[in-house]
């Protein structure tokens, strides 16, 4: 029987960001140095098929620190933590790594500097993700407020609009977020913004990838993690652009063959922490469906790359 013939476009960039490809290294090089187990502060980034493979080769993953030994070695994620997490290790004297990605490491000493200053902070991203936990635990209590909507704008409750400062999450849609920047402005015209913005170049690489590749698709699918911030982002992207069906999958026995009964285009991408074995799954999966014809779009080249800490490089 012949299999009916497909368009593949396969968005670039997609997949691994520098962030994340720095702390699943720092994750390998801590095993190599100290050996199994090394305790990981919650998942390194958001992939469980990278989550496993890392504990298979010796990784402990837990929620809290008081759930690590004072003996081994402890690495903190990729999407940052609190000033008190840190503080709590060096205080039992333990060997950590932070695996903090350096984007968003800019983002905690643009608040502290803003603080410094005495600007209270607005953040702008989601309530409970790490991210959004690390950066607002970088300063006392009240002195960061979360708004995620621009409907919250509106209500937040600020000690004086004078002195204000805003920050980001790093992974949020960049239209989304203006939107709520407009509002920010809007109310507080005093409000101190990043000098540069905080949404970082891979979460924005991604998103104009998939608006490039949405109006000529019939369907899209984002690989990715269903709590990967990013990821997300990307699927409603994907559907704003023009892509009547777009949807998140972890592998290739995700996709509902069903609901694409019928297309002649199919769209692939992937957040910034799914490997590219799992976006080559994905592809093979509609190989075996229809005849393929791939095509690429392009719209940035990335080249960055972030040194792992200094407490690796050098012998144990």
């Amino acid at each position: 029987m012949t299999k009916p013939p497909l368009t593949l476009y396969l968005a670039a960039p997609r997949g691994f960001c520098a962030g994340v490809d720095r702390a699943i290294k720092i994750v390998e090089m801590a095993l190599e140095k100290w050996g199994a187990p090394v305790y990981v502060r919650h998942e390194i980034v958001h992939n469980k098929f990278v989550v496993d493979g890392l504990r298979e080769m010796g990784a402990v993953f837990v929620e809290e620190l008081d759930e690590c030994p004072d003996d081994r070695p402890v690495i903190f994620s990729a999407h940052g933590v609190p000033k008190a997490v840190p503080a709590a290790a060096a205080a039992r004297e333990m060997i950590y790594v932070d695996a903090t990605c350096p984007l968003v490491s800019k983002v905690h000493i643009e608040a502290q500097r803003h603080s410094d200053n005495g600007l209270q902070m607005i953040m702008i991203g989601h309530a409970g993700h790490p991210e959004t936990v690390g950066t607002m635990g970088q300063l006392p209590e009240g002195e960061v407020l979360l708004v995620e909507t621009v409907e919250d704008v509106a209500t937040v409750s600020v000690r004086d609009p004078e002195r204000l400062a805003y920050v980001t999450q790093t992974t949020l849609s960049v239209d989304d977020t203006a939107d709520i920047v407009a509002a920010l402005q809007a109310r507080f015209p005093a409000i101190v913004g990043p000098h540069k913005e905080d949404i970082c170049y891979a979460t924005t690489n991604r998103q104009e990838a998939v608006k490039a590749m949405a109006p000529h698709c019939d369907a899209m699918l984002v690989v990715g993690a269903p709590n990967s911030s990013n990821s997300k982002r990307l699927v409603e992207v994907g559907a704003r652009a023009g892509c009547d069906y777009a949807q998140l999958v972890q592998r290739a026995s995700d996709i509902d063959w069903r609901a694409l009964e019928g297309i002649r285009s199919i769209g692939i991408t992937a957040g910034a922490s799914a490997p590219e074995v799992l976006i080559n799954e994905v592809m093979d999966a509609f190989s075996e469906h229809y005849d393929v014809t791939r095509e690429v779009v392009e719209t940035a080249v990335e080249n960055v790359e972030f040194k792992v800490p200094r407490v690796l490089r050098v012998p144990a």
